[in-house]
């Protein structure tokens, strides 16, 4: 990933890389959403795990992430004699682009508050002192 700003809008940025870049997703992330969305149905997290060749427990940490930036939705199901397991499925994608959207909006009004402070404060300092023609 690039290490500023400046290289980050160089580079041909991809879903992928939006997706790491504004939500912090991992490839395992990524590879747990593809197979929830690839699948037809609802999965539990023993089959993300198995369709992702990974343990149970590497599987969840990935889904708790996925659950916490909004990609995937819950779903408890409850057995008939007691008990219950949950399924997870992908959150539709527009919700998901407003999602996103609303974060860069957030992003972008705060990153221009912080130039208006920065030209604010070297303004001021700046005030007295004219920089020579030449140099």
């Amino acid at each position: 990933m690039a290490s500023s700003m400046a290289e980050q809008l160089q580079q041909d940025m991809e879903c992928e890389g939006l997706l790491e870049c504004i939500h912090g997703l991992k490839q395992l992330d990524k590879e747990c959403f593809r197979v929830m969305v690839e699948s037809d149905e609802a999965l539990t997290i023993d089959e993300v795990a198995e369709r992702v060749d990974r343990e149970r427990s590497t599987a969840y940490r990935s889904i708790q992430r996925l659950l916490q930036s909004g990609f995937i939705q819950k779903e408890q199901i409850n057995y008939d004699q007691g008990g219950y397991y949950h399924v997870y499925y992908p959150t539709d994608p527009s919700q998901i682009a407003d999602d996103m959207q609303r974060k860069l909006n957030d992003w972008y009004a705060k990153m221009g508050q912080l130039i208006q402070e920065f030209e604010d404060k070297y303004e001021d300092a700046d005030a007295g002192t004219e920089i020579p023609a030449g140099g």
